[in-house]
């Protein structure tokens, strides 16, 4: 097996390295319709995933490297991967739970504290169970204090490519002290393509009357904020590069979008979130999760100067993320959605990303 290439062309070998004193892989999930999903245990990370397009052709459409030793560099930023044990940001590294101060969470994104920290569950190598031929369960257990967090945490993941061409996550989570926790998964979607140079043309819709403005720093004020009127309004299908260079502050602050939608929905039902088209390939994604919120980044801090797949660089915009998640600094918020587990307790969250073609 691990001299062999996956459709979409990745050398399985080359994921294969002991790191911390585990092995790390590449798993290989195919569906009745050809549809592969790749993923590594090393950050529970997607690497590639290929769908066919408005001609039958197959397309990997997320943004990944080729082997796993690209993927150790200080510059990658969480292609694929699972963000925890806090996706997105706690404002200056602290909260407190119970009248208990944390403080000792990595600064690692201007003053704040950004995806688990230095070495968050993107960066760590999770134990791998295959399923069956469509179904992997990743688990990581993150010890009392790993990152500043408190809580022996065991997380489970479950990626599933269903025969209705469908990728589904499933996120569980037990902890046996109050902790914070906020998963979400990173992957950077371009629907013409991985490699084509600019998401701009895509046609995007989020279920979304409200979004959370934010400081210069990415944290939000607190209140959200109607997306109507303003150039964050994707209520309807918009061009994601229509309005993304309009003299408005929060966008001036992100460089492009790098914002919470609130979504529209009653508590956490599974419900439908966002949905994402390229004009180019006629690949249609659309989301759905029972999670509160969803960050969409448009990529604005991509460099190309990382080398990805076949060699491609992947320049700024190049690709968008549609991270289902709670809020940024909810510990510090008490009027977000809870992100806090307590001993007892079971975090369950899932979310869909269905492909069709148009």
């Amino acid at each position: 097996m691990k001299n062999e290439l996956t459709l979409s062309g990745l050398k399985v070998a080359n994921f294969s390295k002991l790191i911390d004193g585990k092995e790390t892989q590449l798993f290989v999930l195919v569906n009745k319709s050809g549809m592969e999903l790749t993923v590594t245990n090393f950050g529970a990370k997607i690497v590639s995933l290929l769908v066919k397009d408005k001609e039958g052709k197959m397309v990997d459409i997320v943004t990944g490297h080729d082997s796993i030793d690209d993927y150790l560099t200080s510059e990658e930023p969480y292609f694929g991967a699972i963000c925890g044990r806090f996706g997105n940001r706690i404002a200056k590294g602290k909260f407190e739970i119970d009248g208990i101060t944390y403080d000792k969470l990595a600064i690692n994104n201007g003053p704040n504290s950004l995806h688990g920290g230095i070495k968050g569950f993107n960066a760590v190598v999770w134990d791998a169970v295959i399923k069956d031929t469509q179904t992997l369960e990743l688990t990581y257990i993150s010890p009392d204090g790993e990152e500043g967090f408190p809580g022996n945490l065991k997380t489970t993941v479950t990626y599933h490519l269903s025969d209705n061409n469908e990728v589904i996550i499933l996120y569980n989570a037990e902890s046996d002290k109050p902790t914070v926790l906020n998963l979400t998964n990173h992957s950077y979607f371009n629907l013409s393509g991985a490699g084509d140079p600019y998401i701009g043309d895509h046609l995007l819709t989020i279920n979304a009357d409200y979004y959370l403005p934010t400081d210069s720093t990415a944290i939000p004020y607190g209140p959200k904020e109607k997306v109507e009127g303003t150039p964050m309004d994707f209520r309807k299908a918009f061009e994601v590069g229509a309005r993304i260079n309009e003299n408005f502050e929060q966008l001036i602050f992100g460089k492009g979008y790098d914002h919470t939608y609130v979504l529209n929905k009653e508590k956490n039902e599974l419900s439908f979130c966002a949905r994402c088209s390229s004009p180019k390939t006629g690949i249609v994604m659309e989301t759905y999760t029972t999670e509160p919120g969803v960050q969409l980044y448009t990529g604005n801090w991509m460099t190309g100067n990382l080398i990805g797949k076949k060699g491609q660089r992947y320049p700024e915009r190049a690709a968008l993320c549609l991270e289902t998640q709670h809020f940024p600094d909810s510990p510090n918020k008490p009027e977000y959605p809870s992100t806090t587990l307590r001993p007892g307790e079971k975090f369950d969250s899932k979310t869909i990303f269905k492909f069709t073609t148009e």
